[in-house]
C-alpha cells in the first residue's frame, strides 16, 4: 500500500474506532466469534435487500429507458432541444396526431442544395452497435397525396455515415412509419439525420430509434445491460419512481403515475425535477418522457423478481423548494391525491372488470402484478406531513387493509424533524418507516449498532435511501466497505429493519448531477462500482433467518475493526458468515460453530477487498475492486480463519 494511502486509512478508520497499537514482538491476539446456529432467531424478509430508482444522472431517459431520441414528441419548452433542423422547418400543432403532445415538425423541401431535414444528438449522442439492428419510426402525412421519399441515417459530427436507410411518406393522415437501421460500425456518438429527398411538405412526430435487443427483447423496452444488472443484484424490493422526483417543484411538476400509462406515444412529458435544481449541474434538456412509466416499471419488478414499492404525492411539493403553503395542497383538497393511491393499488392489482386493471390488462398484463408495499410522501416533515398521511393512511387501509403503508421520517437519520416524525408514525400506525442516510465514512462505521436499541413493538424500518458520503462524494472502495460495515447492523437486526435500499442507482458519466451513484455508464458501456458487489453479495447471501454471532457476549460493532453478522438460510440448509475487516490489520478469528455436527464443512467464501481506500472501478478498468470466489472448508466446532485487511468476506457453508 502507497503511504499516503496508509495514512488516509488511518485518518478515516483508525481514529473513528480506536487502534489496537502493536510491535513486532507482539502476540497476534486471536478475536473469538461464537455463532449460535441452533438458536434461529427472527426472520429476515425476502424484500430485506432491494433497490431503489429515480430519474436523475439521466437515469431513466438516456439510460434506463432505450428510446435512443431526445425530445421525440418536440414537447420541451424550447421545441427544438436535441433537434438540429435545416432548411425550411418550423414547430405546428393544427391537426395533431396525438392530443397530449400535440406538436410536430412541419419540413418544406424545394429542392435547396442545403437541403431539409433534422438531425437528433440523442443523450450526449447516439450509442449503436455494430451489426445490430434498431428499430426507427415515425409518425408522418404528407400536405398533399404526392409522396415524398425520406433519407434515414446514423452519422457522426465528421459526416461519417454508418447506415442509410429510406422511407416514402405518402397520404394526408396521420401514419406510422418504420424501417430497421443496421449500422456497420460502433460508434458511441452517432446521430440521427432526416433528410427529405423529394420536393413537398410534411410533417412528422413521434420520431423513435430503439434497439431491438432490450431487456427481454421487450417493444418500448429496457437497455439490456442496465436492466440485467439490476436483475444481478438480485433484489428483494424495487422503489419507485423516486425520490424528489414524487415531490416535484412544484405541485404541477410532480410525478403523476396516470400519465405515464397508456399509449407510449401519447403521454405528455413533463420536466424533470433535476433539470435545474444544481446550479452548476443543469441540464435544461432534461425531461421526463414517461416511456418508463408505471406499466413498464411493474413489469421490470416482475423481470427481476422484486416486490414493487411505489411512492405517490402526500399532496405537498418539495418543501425544500417551498415554504409558502400555495405550492402544498390543503387538507380538505386531497381527495384526487387519494384516489390517485387507490387507483395505482387498483392498476396493479385489480380484475380486468375493474376501470384501471382493465387499462394493465389492454397494454398486456391480464395478471395481477401483486403489489404488497405503498408509500406516500418522500422527504417531507412537519406537521404539514402527518396531517396529509392520515387521511391516506384511512383511506387505504378501508379499501385495501392487506396493502403495507409506509411514511417517512422525514430528509434526516436524527434530529428535531427526524424525533419529531417518528411518534406521528406510530400513531398513524403505519407499517414502515423510511429513513435516509447520506452520510460520512465516519457515521457509516458508528452507525452499526443503530438498531440494536430501537423499539421493537413500533412500526418496521425501511432505510430507503443510504450511501455513504466522503468529502470528495466519490465511488470508492472506502465508501463500500463502510457500507458493508453499516449493513451488519441492518441484517443483525432484521426484526426491525425489514427493508433497504441505496441510492441513487444509475449515473451517466457525462450527464450526472449527483454522486455517489451504485452503476455508471455511457452510452455503450456500464461500469458496477465496487458499492454495487456491496449490495449484491448481500442480496445474493441473504439467508432466511438471524443468527447469533456474538464476540465477549456482545455483537461485533466496530470493536478491533471488526463486524460481523450471520445467519442462517433454511432453503438451502447454509450458514452464512458476512465479517468486514476496516483495519490495516489482518485478523486471526477463532470460529465457534455451536450446533454443527463435528468435522469438515464445505462452502465457498466470497471476497471483496482492496489495499488502496482510494480504489476505483471506471469504464476503462471496470475490474479493479471486484468478488473473488473460492472454495473453503470449515472445521466444526472450532475452527481458525485468517482476515486480511480491509476487506469484506462471506462465508457460505453446507451444515
Amino acid at each position: 500500500m502507497r503511504r499516503k494511502n496508509m495514512k488516509k486509512t488511518a485518518a478515516l478508520f483508525l481514529l473513528s474506532v480506536g487502534i489496537n497499537c502493536m510491535t513486532a514482538q507482539d502476540i497476534v491476539p486471536v478475536y473469538e466469534f461464537d455463532i449460535d446456529v441452533q438458536n434461529v432467531g427472527a426472520p429476515i424478509q425476502s424484500t430485506m435487500y432491494g433497490i431503489f430508482f429515480e430519474d436523475i444522472n439521466f437515469g431513466a431517459d438516456g439510460g434506463l429507458y432505450a428510446e435512443l431520441i431526445k425530445n421525440r414528441s418536440f414537447e420541451f419548452e424550447n421545441p427544438w432541444g436535441g433537434w438540429e433542423p435545416f432548411g425550411d422547418v418550423s414547430i405546428a400543432e393544427k391537426n395533431p396526431c396525438f392530443d397530449k403532445n400535440p406538436h410536430y415538425a412541419h419540413l418544406t423541401y424545394a429542392g435547396q442544395i442545403t437541403g431539409t431535414g433534422l438531425e437528433n444528438e440523442g443523450f450526449k449522442g447516439i450509442g449503436i452497435k455494430a451489426n445490430e439492428n434498431y428499430d426507427f419510426s415515425l409518425y408522418a402525412r404528407t400536405e398533399t397525396n404526392n409522396p415524398i421519399k425520406l433519407r434515414i441515417e446514423l452519422v457522426n459530427r465528421d459526416n461519417d455515415i454508418y447506415e442509410t436507410q429510406h422511407l416514402e411518406i405518402k397520404g394526408k393522415d396521420w401514419k406510422k412509419y418504420s424501417v430497421i437501421l443496421s449500422p456497420k460500425a460502433t460508434e458511441a456518438k452517432s446521430r440521427l439525420r432526416i433528410t427529405m429527398e423529394t420536393a413537398g411538405s410534411l410533417d412528422l412526430e413521434h420520431i423513435s430509434l430503439f434497439p431491438q435487443k432490450t431487456f427481454n427483447n421487450r417493444t418500448n423496452g429496457l437497455r439490456r445491460d442496465l436492466a440485467q444488472a439490476l436483475k444481478d443484484l438480485k433484489p428483494g424490493i424495487f422503489r419507485f419512481p423516486g425520490g424528489c422526483i414524487v415531490e416535484g417543484t412544484t405541485i404541477a411538476t410532480r410525478y403523476q403515475w396516470k400519465n405515464t400509462v397508456g399509449p407510449v406515444e401519447n403521454r405528455p412529458i413533463n420536466i424533470n425535477r433535476w433539470n435545474y435544481t444544481f446550479p452548476h449541474k443543469k441540464f435544461p434538456d432534461y425531461y421526463q418522457s414517461y416511456g418508463l412509466g408505471f406499466f413498464e416499471y411493474f413489469q421490470l419488478s416482475e423481470d427481476i423478481g422484486a416486490e414493487p414499492l411505489p411512492v405517490l404525492n402526500c399532496g405537498l411539493s418539495c418543501q425544500f423548494e417551498n415554504e409558502d403553503m400555495d405550492q402544498h395542497v390543503p387538507v380538505d383538497k386531497l381527495q384526487p391525491y387519494i384516489d390517485d393511491a387507490l387507483d395505482l393499488i387498483e392498476f396493479a392489482n385489480g380484475p380486468v372488470t375493474s376501470q384501471w386493471g382493465k387499462i394493465r390488462a389492454e397494454m398486456g398484463h391480464p395478471a395481477s402484478f401483486n403489489l404488497k408495499f405503498i408509500a406516500i410522501g418522500n422527504e417531507q416533515w412537519g406537521p404539514l406531513y402527518p396531517e396529509r398521511l392520515e387521511p391516506f393512511v384511512k383511506a387505504i387501509r378501508a379499501k385495501y387493509p392487506e396493502i403495507k403503508i409506509i411514511g417517512s421520517s422525514g430528509p434526516n437519520s436524527e434530529g428535531k424533524d427526524f424525533e419529531y416524525l417518528w411518534p406521528e408514525m406510530k400513531r398513524l400506525k403505519v407499517d414502515l418507516v423510511d429513513e435516509h442516510f447520506y452520510r460520512s465514512p465516519e457515521w457509516f462505521l458508528n452507525s452499526a449498532k443503530r438498531y440494536d436499541s430501537y423499539d421493537r413493538q413500533g412500526p418496521k424500518v425501511f432505510a430507503g435511501e443510504y450511501a455513504c458520503h466522503p468529502t470528495n462524494r466519490e465511488n470508492s472502495f472506502l465508501t463500500a466497505l463502510c457500507e458493508a460495515a453499516f449493513m451488519t447492523g441492518l441484517e443483525r437486526n432484521a426484526d426491525v429493519v425489514e427493508l433497504c435500499t441505496y441510492a441513487p442507482l444509475f449515473a451517466h458519466v457525462d450527464a450526472w448531477q449527483w454522486r455517489p451513484d451504485l452503476i455508471w455508464f455511457d452510452n455503450l458501456n456500464i461500469v458496477k462500482t465496487p458499492n454495487y458487489y456491496v449490495q449484491q453479495l448481500y442480496g445474493h447471501n441473504a439467508g432466511t433467518n438471524v443468527l447469533p454471532l456474538t464476540m465477549n457476549k456482545e455483537a461485533i460493532t466496530g470493536q478491533s475493526e471488526l463486524f460481523a453478522t450471520a445467519a442462517f438460510d433454511k432453503r438451502t440448509n447454509e450458514l452464512i458468515i458476512k465479517i468486514v475487516n476496516t483495519s490495516i490489520l489482518s485478523k486471526k478469528i477463532k470460529l465457534s460453530l455451536n450446533g454443527i455436527s463435528p468435522g469438515k464443512h464445505k462452502g465457498k467464501l466470497t471476497i471483496l477487498h482492496a489495499s488502496d481506500l482510494e480504489a476505483k472501478n471506471t469504464l476503462s478498468k471496470p475490474e479493479t475492486v471486484i468478488p473473488i470466489e473460492s472454495a473453503v472448508e470449515l472445521e466444526a466446532p472450532v475452527t481458525e480463519v485468517s482476515i486480511q485487511p480491509l476487506s469484506f468476506l462471506v462465508y457460505r457453508i453446507s451444515l
